[in-house]
């Protein structure tokens, strides 16, 4: 016997072994069809018995190991169904004939034949046969089973007879020597009348005798026999029928044992009524045998005696015993070159059983006996069945890379040299099957977590194989694909010059057929997933940029609790305002805009020791309509981290989500998805998508600054201005979007500064540029803003020496000391040309400051974002002057005096200073001078009056302090904008104000403020003030009139005032003894009664001259009588009278 089953198991032997063929013509698809059917019917249950009749069919089986049926009746082809197509009567005879010759194939073993006969009608197919059933065709077949059961039947009862004439002693009859064919020729010659030749014969027969006995079902019968062969044929060391005799005893033990067989999952049977009977009789592990006299047996193989079935029982071999006597057994067959099949084959069957007893260690030991047997010249077929059965047998113990091993093995013999046409397709398939044994699988997400599992080598060694046998498939995607798995999932294992040759392989096989990222799918049916390249190149970060400042939305703010939901009864719910913890920790707080350019950045490295070309490397998102702007980059060999920005466009609002990225390396297009990458950080991937908004593009006519302000800024602009001067900057904004700006605010904010600014710093008129509105795209619109600098004007005490008043007055003190009270001698026009005081006047002063632009329209204002454009507005204050010194001087009318500023010009040019009603004042460059400005004294109190009513308005929180200082900067900034003060520089063609803000001390206000009582004094219905002379007749009565006007809060009064007249002789005399020149019509004490505030009170007198000349009143309070002792004296301020008497025809001419 030269070909071996190696689907046997130990159940088989107690099978009847029938063959299904098809003869003549018949559809391969249609026999199968049938076959099935057949096949279905593995065991029926006798009539009449409580016996299992089990068949095991086969639709080839070589008739040379039909010869073998006597050694093993299992072997023995006792049933023979063919399956033919008779399409007319004319065909019937020539079928009818090449069934009869199938038959003689078999014939010296058949039992029983049938022939079914598909596509006949007419006389012959009604014609009732017991060998032959016609059908109309294969679809209208529906008894084929329940002839199949009756040809079982049959079967059967030829096999009773066989079992009953083979078992029954009969004495004196010569029992005939089975023998297996290469015995045949030994045996000529032998004493057939000597003991040990009858022994043979009787051992042999009680063999065979044992084995129809489990055919038949009689399982405990055939262990007596068997058991009865092993004694007899162990006496004569007929060691090969010994083997056999111990196998059968294996065989029966197993299936008492094993009632569901050992075959697996696909060999699996019912458990007969005798066996689930057996079953609870099974004998202890280690239990002796106990022989049984065969004459204690019945006919039928059922004792009447129950009792005897327990010690039937105990002729079962143990779980253990079952394994040494297979040891022992195929020892024996080991002694047999002719034997290798039989040896082979009773390896796999111990195998099979101890598998199921899990028992893998000597398991293996008998595969490595079956691996070594040797079974002559096998074909290249044959030997692709025995690796590959041995590799299954292997993994059924569970030594999957041993299993692996034989299968890879198969593989390779499937396109062996000598073949002359290599089946790649199987040695493919085979293949595939060998990779779980070596720990590989075709998903590349089995290998992104954890460490490595199998050993590489072997692993790289098969994907290799897996690629060539793919290439002369004539399947180049398969390539394709597996050289891709290759070096996503080895690349750690690759050394650098094998990465450079997988990388060339792979880029010459994708220049034929472009690796994609779709499913492949096998004709098995077998699915290869796509293989992202996730280390080419391996990514560590993504990180989704927030949008340009310029162009990030921002939500108009509302009322608090708005966008709370109003179903809601509480003020305040963290679950409304914020949600589950689980989204927020994904979705990032900044928002992209629809319609503009965002991007990703990913912080990735080269593996490769060369050069990595990534092409058309883009977004993968989900949630909204995104259009990815693909790039293109070249990574240097082994770069380590790298930044690369992807960009795209989102075309509508919502919710996106960042997948992951796309490329294209090497050929292979890769969809990379973050959740499959290892070891990456994320700061989330999901945000929101805003409609769109209009984009508004800045340009103004001042160069731009290369260093930005404090705070980001869109853009910066940079200017140089001299204290003092204002400066117009344009700007132009172009709405450069797809969406119309419909609205537009201004505002400004001045950054921390250490200077003291005067003045608005920044100011604009928004009404022109609203009027363009809305903007459409392409657009454009012009803004003015003025640049104002105005700082301290103040200058140090010790950069200067100071100019005195020559004693004239004290009131004005030095800027720095207000203390001071020495006046030091005044140098005419003295230059300061010192180092030190250069270097601090030229100090240059930095004033930063922004404009916000905020603006909106389209669908983005609708659900209320607007954007904000910046500019940073730098300007470098250069000094210009400098008033060094402030002082004041009383002017001849009580309502005005005159302020004395010396002013010092810090520039190197020459400046020229003027102001109001005054003459030019010409400054060299650091020169000093001093400037007299007489000025109306002024009404601080209608100032305090609007400044109280804005302060109601404010906060009354401001302390005392804040509020004088506030009304002390009020009031400077009145007197600047009635002075007027403003400096050029001719040759620079430049001009600012000069102001008086920051440089007027409490004392220098005090003596500029107009007085609450107002005094006013009428010679003949004339005011007197301002060196005015009153003229009037001598003996003419002169009307004297003191007005008091109270400008006050408060009620003032009485007051008396006397009137005292005087000559003065310009020589330092003044003469009071006038009591013969001017005479009083009336008293000289003028009475005025409480005036209240806002009133006024007149008194009136007369004077008469009885001579010429020149006469002062000097008016005079009475202390004593006047309640006005707890007002300050500045308020009793009253002007100088001077009058001048002449005669009459003199004062007619």
């Amino acid at each position: 016997m030269s070909t071996p089953d190696y689907m046997q198991c130990a159940e088989d032997h107690q099978t009847v072994l029938v063959v299904v063929q098809p003869v003549g013509i018949v559809p391969e698809d249609q026999f199968f069809k049938i076959y099935k059917r057949i096949a279905s019917v593995n065991q029926v249950n006798i009539r009449d018995s409580q016996r299992l009749l089990f068949i095991r069919y086969r639709h080839h089986y070589p008739p040379e190991n039909n010869d073998w049926g006597d050694f093993q009746t299992h072997r023995k082809v006792v049933g023979l169904i063919a399956v033919t197509t008779c399409a007319s009567a004319k065909e019937w005879p020539q079928t009818s004939e090449r069934f009869h010759g199938q038959k003689e194939v078999y014939g010296s073993t058949l039992y029983d034949s049938r022939l079914l006969v598909f596509g006949l009608q007419g006389e012959i197919a009604e014609q009732q046969r017991t060998d032959v059933a016609f059908y109309s065709s294969y679809d209208n077949c529906p008894d084929v089973e329940k002839r199949v059961e009756d040809f079982v039947e049959s079967i059967f009862i030829v096999l009773e007879s066989k079992r009953l004439d083979r078992a029954t002693d009969k004495s004196g009859d010569k029992i005939p020597l089975l023998c297996v064919p290469f015995e045949k020729k030994d045996f000529v010659g032998l004493d057939t009348d000597s003991r040990h030749y009858k022994k043979r014969c009787q051992g042999r027969m009680r063999k065979h005798v044992g084995d129809l006995c489990l055919q038949a079902g009689m399982l405990q019968d055939a262990l007596v026999h068997y058991h009865m062969a092993v004694e007899l044929l162990r006496s004569v060391n007929d060691f090969l029928w010994l083997g056999a005799a111990l196998e059968g005893l294996c065989s029966a033990s197993v299936i008492f044992h094993y009632p569901g067989g050992t075959a697996g999952k696909s060999g699996a049977r019912k458990a007969s009524v005798s066996q689930a009977a057996d079953a609870g009789k099974r004998h202890r592990p280690g239990a002796q045998e106990v022989l049984i006299d065969p004459g204690a047996l019945t006919t039928n193989g059922i004792s009447a005696d129950t009792s005897s079935e327990i010690g039937r029982a105990k002729n079962c071999l143990s779980q253990e015993d079952i394994i040494e006597k297979y040891k022992e057994a195929i020892s024996y067959y080991g002694k047999y070159k002719s034997a290798g099949v039989i040896e082979l084959e009773a390896c796999v069957k111990a195998v099979r059983v101890l598998a199921i007893q899990k028992r893998a260690m000597e398991a293996s030991e008998f595969l490595q006996n079956a691996v070594y047997i040797n079974l002559g010249q096998l074909s290249e077929e044959e030997k692709i069945q025995r690796y590959s059965i041995l590799s299954e047998l292997y993994d059924l113990i569970g030594f999957h890379r041993k299993s692996a091993f034989f299968k890879r093995v198969a593989a390779m013999q499937c396109v062996a040299p000598t073949i002359p046409e290599p089946g790649w397709r199987a040695c493919y398939k085979l293949l595939l099957e060998t990779l779980p044994g070596y720990s590989l699988s075709l998903d590349p997400k089995d290998f992104s977590k954890g460490t490595h599992r199998g050993w590489a080598a072997v692993q790289m060694r098969l994907l290799h194989e897996l690629v060539y046998a793919s290439r002369r498939m004539g399947n180049p995607a398969l390539s394709v694909r597996h050289l891709s798995f290759l070096l996503q999932t080895m690349l750690d294992f690759l050394s650098d010059q094998e990465k450079k040759e997988v990388t060339q392989s792979l880029e010459n096989y994708t220049s034929k057929c472009p690796g994609g990222m779709e499913m492949i799918t096998l004709p098995d049916g077998l699915k290869l997933p796509p293989v992202p390249f996730t280390k080419l190149p391996i990514v560590r970060s993504v990180t989704l940029l927030n949008l340009p400042l310029s162009l990030r939305p921002h939500k108009v703010k509302g009322p608090v609790g708005q966008n709370m939901s109003t179903k809601s009864p509480f003020i305040y719910s963290p679950i409304i305002m914020h949600g589950r913890g689980d989204d927020r920790s994904k979705k990032i707080d900044f928002q992209w805009v629809q319609g503009d350019v965002c991007e990703v950045q990913l912080m990735v490295y080269n593996p490769m020791p060369f050069e990595l070309r990534v092409e058309n490397m883009g977004l993968l998102t989900s949630g909204v309509d995104f259009e990815p702007l693909p790039a293109a980059l070249s990574l240097p060999a082994e770069s380590g981290l790298y930044p690369v920005t992807l960009v795209g466009v989102p075309r509508t609002a919502g919710n996106i989500t960042v997948n992951g990225y796309r490329t294209s390396v090497f050929g292979v297009s890769s969809d990379c998805l973050l959740e499959n990458l290892v070891g990456v950080k994320s700061s989330g991937c999901m945000l929101e998508v805003v409609p769109s908004l209009p984009r508004l593009q800045l340009s103004t006519s001042l160069p731009r600054s290369a260093h930005s302000c404090g705070e980001d800024m869109s853009s910066s602009v940079c200017v140089q201005l001299f204290n003092g001067e204002t400066q117009q900057l344009t700007l132009t904004l172009e709405n450069i979007g797809t969406e119309t700006l419909e609205t537009l605010d201004v505002t400004s904010k001045v950054l921390s500064t250490k200077e003291k600014l005067f003045g608005e710093f920044l100011s604009w008129d928004l009404n022109q540029a609203k009027s363009c509105l809305p903007l459409k795209p392409g657009q454009s619109l012009t803004l003015t803003v003025n640049i104002r600098v105005k700082l301290d004007f103040s200058g140090q005490e010790n950069l200067l020496q100071d100019l005195n008043d020559d004693g004239i007055s004290v009131t004005g003190l030095p800027i720095s000391s207000p203390l001071r009270q020495v006046l030091k001698p005044r140098t005419e026009n003295k230059p300061v040309s010192t180092d030190t005081s250069k270097t601090e006047f030229s100090h240059i002063k930095t004033l930063e400051a922004v404009l916000y632009f905020k603006y909106s329209g389209g669908a983005g204002q609708v659900e209320g974002y607007y954007r904000e454009v910046t500019l940073g507005v730098k300007v470098d204050v250069e000094p210009s002057v400098f008033f060094t010194r402030v002082s004041t001087l009383p002017a001849t009318s009580t309502r005005q005096c005159h302020l004395l500023l010396d002013v010092f010009n810090s520039t190197e040019h020459e400046l020229t200073l003027s102001s109001r009603n005054n003459e030019d004042l010409l400054l060299h460059a650091s020169e000093c001078q001093r400037m007299a400005i007489q000025v109306d004294k002024f009404d601080f109190e209608s100032l305090a009056r609007l400044q109280t009513q804005s302060e109601q308005t404010a906060l009354g929180s401001s302390s005392r302090r804040q509020q004088e200082e506030e009304r002390q900067q009020a009031q400077g900034g009145y007197i600047n904008s009635k002075l007027d003060i403003r400096w050029s520089i001719p040759s620079l063609r430049r001009q600012g104000e000069a102001s008086v803000e920051g440089v007027l001390n409490q004392l220098v206000l005090e003596h500029l403020q107009l007085a609450p009582l107002q005094w006013d004094v009428l010679v003949n219905g004339k005011p007197c003030d301002c060196d005015v002379v009153a003229d009037c007749k001598v003996g003419d009565a002169v009307p004297l009139e003191v007005k008091l006007t109270n400008h006050s809060k408060n009620t003032v009064g009485p007051f008396a005032l006397t009137v005292v007249p005087f000559q003065d002789y310009q020589n330092g005399v003044q003469n009071y003894d006038l009591q013969d020149a001017i005479t009083f019509i009336g008293s000289n004490t003028f009475y005025i009664d409480t005036v209240n505030p806002s009133d006024d009170s007149v008194c009136v007198g007369a004077l008469l001259f009885l001579y010429t000349g020149d006469f002062y009143l000097n008016i005079k309070f009475q202390e004593e009588i006047s309640a006005g002792r707890e007002l300050p004296p500045a308020w009793f301020c009253l002007p100088s009278v001077h009058i001048k008497a002449q005669e009459a025809v003199e004062a007619a001419a």
